[in-house]
């Protein structure tokens, strides 16, 4: 595994009352939930990259309310008037 380092003021901790520790798994998740939002990543990738099952993945999706679903109205609609 690789690690990086991010130089943060001591305040950014007290901003979310976490330890560094919680504070770098907030973050993770956070870009993390962006990706998939921006599809730039699969639930099944954003799932690895934070080391949590799929399901927790989502659940994580919805404390952010974001859609599980990537589908865009645009694409809902040619599907519905292909059918």
């Amino acid at each position: 595994m690789i690690q990086i380092q991010i130089n943060l003021p001591e305040s950014a901790f007290s901003t979310l009352r976490s330890t560094p520790d919680e504070f770098a798994q907030a973050m993770l998740l956070a870009a993390i939930v962006k990706w998939y939002e921006i599809g730039m990543i699969s639930q099944s990738k954003a799932a690895e990259i934070a080391g949590i099952s799929r399901q927790s993945f989502l659940q994580t999706l919805d404390q952010f309310k974001v859609s599980p679903f990537q589908t865009t109205p645009e694409e809902l609609n040619e599907e519905i008037n292909r059918g």
